[in-house]
């Protein structure tokens, strides 16, 4: 991001400044057709217009709007028409079930909501949650001028996660803390308006707000990936001229299964970013091999700290030593945050749980009762647990161990194993459940009446999103227990590991 540029107080205010340099300038492509920064601009004034509740002059403002659609020039528009009308942005994904589009709804209290073409058949089935909620689609109305004004220290977008309770966590991010980490990546990374980058994730993930508004912010192009590319990255890549990569490490297998990560395959690469799950050690190493002019790092952070809180540095000599599990280390806390590792003087070996705080660290739950067991008070300030054991290891730098809770990481979304094993539950004739992560899957083990697996498929899918519902299910007698007659999930893990293995 260019050095001429004012501090940034609100994350539309990345758009903003690159508008105003060239809004002719290519903001957004979406197979093969392109839109300007000024084209998406008049879009979301339209659609912020019609989401006003008296038309553009009119008083009492949104306080947050859902966008609700695909990968589409409505959805990339939605997102920025509900900061332009003050609000904060709630992306929902189509794909999800009925039920928890319905939850998510309900929890955010929307005051209005833009659908693009793709989600309309789902309105009739939400009508009852969107009682009074003006719907956008092709708004008519009158635009806005401008973008309303909007506080630093109002919330931007709120994103669910996986929660314990089963039912999805609301996670409010504030203005001020996606700021701060855009002012952070933009020192690390210069980005500038020559590059392009990959937008790999869909808008209910909090890293894809990394690929949107790190590229707008830059005066960059946002070339949306469809998923059905990996077996061909390469050529993807370079036809259009993708300068900035960011996604999750399981893309590496994807890609190298479609036998495209060969040796100087990906040339056009200057930065290779990877986050959401463990990266591996040899993993990275094949990723820099294909991407050689690349400097490849590993960015970690769960939602509630912004986006990424730490990063590594990828080299082929010293990450392999400093790995741990062969899983390459989540690196060194960014320099506006602290880190403590509660446990670490108990456990003598520097490992402990990581809690961070900071002006990255969202306020709290949209559910206050989900806070309960999530801060810690120390030193005068309130710290985020972010249930991850860390270790520190040599530089200074930390390396990731696993989970304190049942909370896993599948595909790149975060999973609590408790709300898997409730939507388990719900199943007819099952009496008990246990699910565990094993080889990147999530694996159910039933007690209760056999039931055929696709049909428990097709009936968890009634309420859980894909990546919530297991790939593998064993029915047994009993579920087995530990010494203290607890159920013994590491028994369990061992048999879902070996099963997965046949």
């Amino acid at each position: 991001m260019a050095s001429d540029r004012p501090g940034q107080r609100l994350l539309h205010e990345a758009f903003l400044w690159s508008l105003d340099r060239d809004d002719k300038a290519e903001a957004l492509r979406i197979g093969g057709e392109s839109i300007s920064y000024g084209g998406l601009h008049e879009r979301a004034l339209r659609l912020a217009g019609g989401l006003l509740p008296h038309g553009p002059g009119g008083t009492g403002g949104p306080r947050r709007i859902g966008v609700l659609g695909a990968r589409s020039e409505d959805m990339y528009a939605g997102l920025l028409a509900a900061l332009y009308t003050g609000a904060a942005a709630v992306p929902l994904n189509p794909a999800f079930p009925r039920e928890r589009l319905r939850h998510m709804i309900s929890a955010a209290s929307l005051d209005g909501l833009v659908a693009d073409d793709k989600a309309l058949s789902l309105l009739p089935g939400l009508a009852d949650v969107l009682d009074g909620v003006p719907v956008v689609h092709r708004p008519t109305g009158p635009a806005l001028d401008e973008p309303l004004p909007s506080s630093p220290e109002g919330v931007a977008y709120v994103l669910f996660t996986s929660g314990s309770s089963g039912r999805p966590k609301g996670v409010p991010v504030l203005h001020s803390n996606v700021a701060a980490y855009l002012r952070q990546i933009g020192a690390r990374y210069g980005f500038t308006s020559e590059d392009v980058f990959s937008q790999t994730f869909d808008l209910t993930f909090d890293l894809a707000m990394f690929d949107i508004f790190a590229g707008w912010g830059a005066g960059g192009t946002v070339v949306s990936v469809p998923p059905h590319v990996y077996v061909s990255l390469p050529h993807f890549v370079a036809r259009h001229g993708i300068t900035v990569w960011f996604s999750t490490p399981n893309m590496i297998s994807l890609a190298r299964r479609g036998k495209g990560l060969g040796s100087a395959s990906l040339p056009g690469l200057r930065w290779s970013l990877f986050c959401g799950e463990a990266l591996l050690v040899h993993d990275a190493a094949q990723w820099q091999e294909a991407a050689p002019n690349s400097r490849l790092e590993n960015l970690y952070g769960p939602t509630e700290l912004t986006i990424s809180c730490s990063v590594h540095r990828f080299d082929p000599e010293l990450s392999p030593k400093l790995a741990v599990n062969d899983v390459v280390p989540i690196g060194t806390v960014h320099p506006r945050l602290r880190y403590l590792l509660l446990g670490a003087e108990e456990d003598g070996d520097g490992t402990g749980e990581l809690c961070v705080t900071g002006e990255q660290m969202f306020p709290g739950y949209l559910d206050p009762a989900d806070d309960i067991g999530r801060f810690l008070d120390h030193e005068g300030l309130r710290w985020y647990r972010t249930g991850d054991l860390v270790r520190r290891v040599d530089g200074g730098e930390l390396a990731y161990l696993g989970r304190t809770d049942h909370q896993v990481q599948i595909g790149g979304f975060r999973v609590e194993l408790a709300e898997v094993e409730s939507g388990l539950r719900r199943l007819p004739g099952v009496r008990d459940a246990v699910a565990v992560a094993a080889e990147g899957r999530l694996v159910a083990f039933l007690v209760g009446d056999e039931r055929p697996v696709p049909v428990l498929v097709k009936e968890l899918g009634a309420f859980f999103p894909r990546y919530l519902i297991p790939r593998h299910y064993e029915y047994l007698d009993d579920l087995p227990l530990n010494a203290n007659k607890k159920t013994d999930r590491l028994a369990l893990t061992t048999r879902a590991r070996e099963a997965l293995k046949d």
